[in-house]
Formats: C-alpha cells, sequence, structure tokens
C-alpha cells in the first residue's frame, strides 16, 4: 500500500494556492513488518480508549 500525502506536510488552502504544482510524496509502509503492527494496535487501543472517553 502506497499512501499520499501533500509535500508540505500539511494540507491548507493557503499552502496550496501558494504551490498549486507541489508533487505528492509517495509512502511506501511493509504492512507485514512486526513495527508496523506494534503500531497500528496502539493506534487501535488509543482511538478505543478516545471513543469510550467520548461517551
Amino acid at each position: 500500500i502506497i499512501l499520499k500525502r501533500p509535500a508540505g506536510g500539511m494540507s491548507c488552502k493557503k499552502a496550496s494556492a501558494v504551490k498549486p504544482q507541489e508533487q505528492e510524496e509517495e509512502i511506501d509502509i511493509d504492512l507485514e513488518a512486526p513495527e508496523t503492527e506494534k503500531a497500528a494496535l496502539a493506534i487501535q487501543n488509543q482511538f478505543r480508549r478516545f471513543q469510550k472517553k467520548k461517551k
């Protein structure tokens, strides 16, 4: 899977108006790597905790 994001890091209207011809940065993530799995689990746990707290 390749994730794409604007080269500036953040996307906002001012930044895109100033530099409309920026190329998107491609990020290649190895989904089979153990570090990726650990990171995904950590993100999911934080999100679940946030959802519980929100109710």
